[in-house]
């Protein structure tokens, strides 16, 4: 029975129908979650980017790929916010210089001053299909791939660091801080995003130069460090504590985690929220760094004639993918096999997902599974409903949030991956709509948004965000170019 003062949520069928109608330009009832903030508020469109002398970088294959894309989409607000967003990165996060006579590129994520390496990567991941057509750009894309491997070579166990080595807010962590690290949060996608970035360069450009001793001393830290993770318990020599109010900001045990078996897994302190994890084994995490490890043999056999790292590399893969099918694919009550999104070797397993990347939801995106994948259709059916814990739903919008801010607050980060591992053009347009009503006025995305009130939102420079937003114009724009020309 509902409370007293309390209005029922309608279902998710009632929801998606009530949604695509209003979104479609019909009125509706009150359950159109979007009827408060759709397109009747006034927008100026003029472009919110920094004058063009005040950019940090400015690349020509870029610009004209948004005047090219611009053109083609028929609406103004659309229009205007993948021009806000897309070059927001090079605009705003980029400090590009030499170190040691190499390319050197360091990337902040918008309103914090450090780079993290998971969003680094992802931030410049969208250019690289331009590295081709500009000097100017592939150069700076080796240098996010330079002062990536400087980075591990540093701590391999950090997750964000600074310009120089001159302290963070974060050196009272009890942890084995250094004045380069702004936080050492051990997240196994730390390590793989850079090899994600440094194999999507190559694969780019065909440049393989970067490939030198630094960045091969770096890969052998990553697979050591992987291999450290995978052979002990409570995260062995790795420990982290913080004085909090915030349970997730820290490690239980005096710092290193919850206990589980060895299992093959690799254990993460973290997850790509920099929130604690409950079971160790980060399910998206483990296959994210199998693929990460046949990029890593590939490379290797390809360019480097090591074989034999190049094996051990894919042997390593192999025992963690074997893992994840043995230990992290369960039978769900009401969605059959699922991935959990956590586990600990003992048969434990966490049912949830959260926005950021890796999730379960994006492991298309990754180059985990298939979009069309059997257990991937039932775990994201899993993820997007009500029986996810971390799912909301308001006037203001559906999408999978986290801990990180707190309950009702929907990531944009999630509905732009749920449009980018969608197979249906309906849910893609859906997620469009979506995004273009709730970014508050302000023509770029954020971290989070009230589900009630997308007018209350979370950090307003958030540059990943935007960057994968662009990213999925671009996508949408080549699959499927009729949206863009046709969206209300």
């Amino acid at each position: 029975m509902a409370s007293k003062g309390i209005k029922l949520m309608p279902t998710r069928r009632e929801m998606l129908k009530t949604t695509a109608c209003a979104l479609g330009g019909l009125t509706v009832g009150v359950s159109n979650p979007l009827r408060h903030f759709a397109a009747e508020r006034p927008i100026d469109f003029t472009s919110r980017r920094p004058a063009l002398g005040e950019r940090r970088f400015t690349s020509a294959a870029v610009e004209a790929k948004i005047r090219e894309v611009k053109s083609a989409i028929a609406d103004k607000e659309l229009a205007w916010m993948f021009e806000n967003c897309f070059p927001n990165t090079l605009d705003t996060t980029v400090r590009t210089g030499t170190l040691d006579g190499k390319p050197d590129t360091f990337v902040i994520t918008g309103d914090i001053d450090a780079m993290w390496l998971r969003d680094s990567t992802a931030q410049v991941w969208p250019y690289l299909q331009f590295a081709g057509e500009d000097k100017k750009l592939k150069t700076l894309l080796a240098g996010v791939v330079n002062r990536q491997a400087r980075c591990i070579l540093i701590d391999p166990y950090a997750n964000a660091f600074n310009y120089a080595a001159t302290g963070s807010q974060w050196e009272t962590d009890r942890t084995q801080m250094k004045p380069e690290l702004h936080e050492r949060k051990w997240e196994i996608d730390s390590l793989c995003y850079p090899v994600r970035l440094a194999h999507g360069y190559w694969k780019a450009t065909g440049d393989a130069s970067l490939f030198d001793r630094q960045w091969q001393a770096a890969m052998s830290l990553v697979v050591k460090t992987l291999r450290e993770q995978q052979q002990t318990q409570n995260l062995g020599s790795y420990s982290f504590q913080r004085v909090t109010r915030n349970p997730t900001d820290s490690l239980p045990l005096k710092g290193g985690g919850n206990p589980t078996r060895l299992c093959g897994l690799i254990h993460s302190g973290f997850r790509p929220s920099d929130d604690a994890c409950i079971y160790p084994f980060l399910v998206p995490s483990n296959l994210f760094a199998v693929v990460a490890l046949k990029q890593l043999a590939e490379i290797y056999a390809t360019v480097l004639d090591n074989r034999s790292f190049a094996n051990e590399c894919r042997a390593f893969a192999h025992e963690v993918s074997q893992a994840v099918n043995t230990h992290a694919r369960a039978r769900h009550l009401k969605y059959g096999e699922v991935y959990a999104y956590e586990t600990d070797g003992f048969g434990n397993r966490l049912f949830m997902d959260d926005a950021n990347v890796p999730s379960l939801l994006s492991l298309p995106y990754l180059g985990c599974c298939a979009a069309q994948d059997k257990i991937y259709r039932n775990t994201r059916a899993f993820v997007l409903s009500e029986d996810n814990p971390y799912f909301f739903r308001g006037r203001g919008g559906e999408g999978i949030g986290g801990p990180h801010v707190g309950l009702g607050m929907i990531w944009p980060l999630c509905i732009i991956m749920r449009a980018l591992t969608s197979v249906d053009a309906g849910e893609i347009g859906l997620c469009l709509r979506m995004l273009k009503a709730t970014h508050a006025g302000t023509g770029f995305m954020h971290e989070s948004f009230s589900q009630d009130d997308p007018q209350k939102f979370t950090r307003p420079w958030f540059a990943w965000a935007n960057t994968l937003f662009g990213e999925l114009i671009l996508k949408v724009g080549a699959a499927h170019a009729n949206l863009l020309k046709e969206l209300p």
